[in-house]
């Protein structure tokens, strides 16, 4: 009962509060937090999280928010920093009760476009891929029903929730929320898309242009894995780290052997701001990732045929870094939206 009159109660204020703010447009606030990149695809929200402003606050909120972790050390903002990408600069992130992560925490820019998530592409969607850090031991190793409890306990929590989803924080809410949030991390505008998409030719330097030619090119084919607008056609390929691997990749998902060590290609949008790099935070810098493909590295019986030795010059090699570079989108990770307070 005394449950049922509060939120009664919390009904009320939000009817308040929405008297009071009619003036205010609802889709022309959500628009403002969807910056779409020129060349990009419009972005797609599932029927029943369509964007709002509600449910993008709520959803910033609970991705800054330490109570997902079981111990309150951890957010996943802690993993997943704004001015690096939406990435960490460690090789394993520390999880609950400082338990070290198994693999390197990638990049969320962009993520809303990505088909499946995780490594292995075990994930079909946002709202299910937030429940695997949740739940992980390694990482906030907790249980989303008793999360929700505990935010059902704080009344700005409900009040947020309410005026979102039109529901106490639940799953769904939670799930639901934080995907909102992270369909709109979009970097787009980088020195590259304002040579490429803007015109502007002094965008980038002779160095770089070189290089943009060399990563196009049949030479190194890195556009080959690398390409499209997010630099990533998101296949699963054996890039030749190891000749054994004690992390599986794909296979751990599909138990096919054809799927041993096999990773998402991921994308280089921003990449150097998001070293360590490889899925277990191997190379410290874009020149030894450079310097490994160009090795052609190990032997797998699953590497990818394009993953051969390419005999660049230290000047070639140094140009390719610099184009990596290129690609950092400096608005994005300083865009002061992204900031907890």
């Amino acid at each position: 009962m005394k449950s049922l009159i509060y939120i009664s109660i919390i009904f009320c204020i939000i009817a308040c509060q929405k008297v009071g703010n009619e003036e205010l447009n609802p889709s022309a606030q959500a628009e403002a937090l969807l910056n779409i990149p020129e060349g990009f695809p419009e972005m797609l929200f599932p029927k029943g999280n369509e964007l709002t402003a509600e449910r993008w606050e709520l959803g910033k909120r609970l991705f800054y928010d330490k109570a997902l972790s079981i111990d309150k050390s951890i957010s996943c903002g802690s993993c997943h920093k704004p001015a690096l990408a939406f990435a960490d600069d460690r090789q394993f992130s520390d999880g609950a009760f400082n338990r070290p992560g198994t693999r390197n925490a990638p990049s969320l820019a962009n993520v809303g476009y990505q088909p499946y998530l995780l490594r292995e592409g075990s994930v079909s969607t946002l709202e299910m891929q937030v429940l695997v850090p949740i739940q992980e031991h390694n990482e906030f190793n907790h249980n989303i029903v008793d999360i929700a409890k505990e935010l059902q306990k704080d009344s700005t929590y409900v009040i947020m929730s309410l005026q979102a989803y039109n529901r106490v924080p639940d799953a769904f809410v939670i799930t639901r929320a934080i995907s909102n949030f992270q369909r709109t991390i979009l970097s787009g505008n980088s020195n590259y898309d304002k040579y490429i998409n803007q015109g502007v030719r002094s965008a980038l330097n002779t160095t770089e242009r070189r290089g943009m030619t060399l990563f196009f090119s049949s030479q190194t084919n890195c556009s080959s894995c690398h390409g499209g607008f997010n630099f990533s056609n998101y296949s699963f390929e054996n890039n030749g780290l190891d000749s054994v691997y004690t992390d599986n990749g794909r296979l751990r998902f599909t138990n096919d052997s054809a799927d041993e060590a096999l990773f998402k290609v991921p994308s280089l949008r921003n990449v150097g701001l998001t070293a360590p790099y490889m899925h277990d935070g191997r190379f410290s810098s874009l020149k030894e990732v450079v310097n490994h493909y160009n090795s052609g590295g190990k032997n797998h019986r699953n590497k990818s045929a394009l993953i051969q030795a390419l005999s660049l010059t230290d000047n070639e090699k140094s140009e390719l870094v610099a184009f990596l570079y290129s690609l950092t989108d400096y608005e994005f990770v300083n865009d002061l939206k992204w900031n907890e307070n």
